[in-house]
């Protein structure tokens, strides 16, 4: 099962090396980590994804507690939740094919960002699977290249 973790952290060097090595020794593998200032620029927010089948989340959630430079932990309920990622898609894209990509971006509310005469760079946010989506779609397209963000991630409601 995937949990998503939102750690509040000092912002000091070192913290995030700290928490990713931690995951490490205890055999997680960290799928997905954005990290960002939060409305207080001495605090940070690091967004974690973890597949926790083979451990159990617990475990790794206490040890983070016991890091001096961790505030709060909480794990995420996905009913509770709104989460999003961001990609960058760079498509190739000649003049016969032009119209056809930038009709696939419209129909997911992406937006181009850069336009060559050999390629479209498209901007997308939404779900993973929107993202997976989108790029299914502009495989046979040819993809020259994607970046993707991790996931971000905030509890809905007044909390």
């Amino acid at each position: 099962m995937k949990h998503t973790l939102s750690v509040l952290v000092e912002n000091k060097p070192g913290v995030l090396a700290r928490v990713a090595g931690l995951f490490a020794r205890r055999g997680f593998n960290i799928n997905s980590l954005a990290v960002g200032i939060t409305e207080d620029p001495d605090i940070s927010r690091m967004t974690i994804t973890v597949d926790a089948e083979e451990h159990p989340i617990e475990q790794v959630t206490k040890q983070l507690h016991k890091l001096i430079n961790v505030i709060k932990i909480t794990d995420l309920d996905p009913d509770r939740t709104v989460a999003r990622e961001l990609a960058l898609v760079k498509v190739k894209s000649d003049a016969k094919t032009r119209a056809e990509v930038m009709q696939l971006a419209e129909i997911f509310r992406a937006s181009i960002l850069d336009v060559s005469k050999k390629t479209l760079t498209i901007e997308i946010t939404g779900t993973y699977e929107k993202i997976d989506a989108l790029e299914q779609l502009l495989q046979p397209h040819g993809v020259v290249e994607i970046v993707r963000t991790g996931r971000i991630a905030i509890e809905r409601g007044e909390k």
